[in-house]
């Protein structure tokens, strides 16, 4: 699926110098950079998440029937 994206000068000529230097077409930089920095985006997300959500906390099941009516 084709994509837009912008960048800045700096990272346009980065691209351009690695490109040139490696002999890899830009595309091909680009998807290789995309899919190191996922994996390391996809966890540092995950992380931060369960650092940042309260613990849970369970409720016996004697007492949800209870609070519910269908327990004694």
């Amino acid at each position: 699926m084709p994509h837009l994206l912008w960048f800045s000068r700096d990272t346009e000529s980065r691209l351009e110098r690695l490109a040139q230097s490696t002999g890899k077409s830009k595309k091909e930089l680009i998807e290789r950079c995309l899919a190191m920095g996922m994996g390391e985006l996809e966890s540092r997300l995950l992380l931060e998440e369960s650092v940042n959500t309260p613990p849970r906390v369970e409720t016996p099941i004697d007492q949800l029937l209870r609070e519910s009516g269908l327990g004694a």
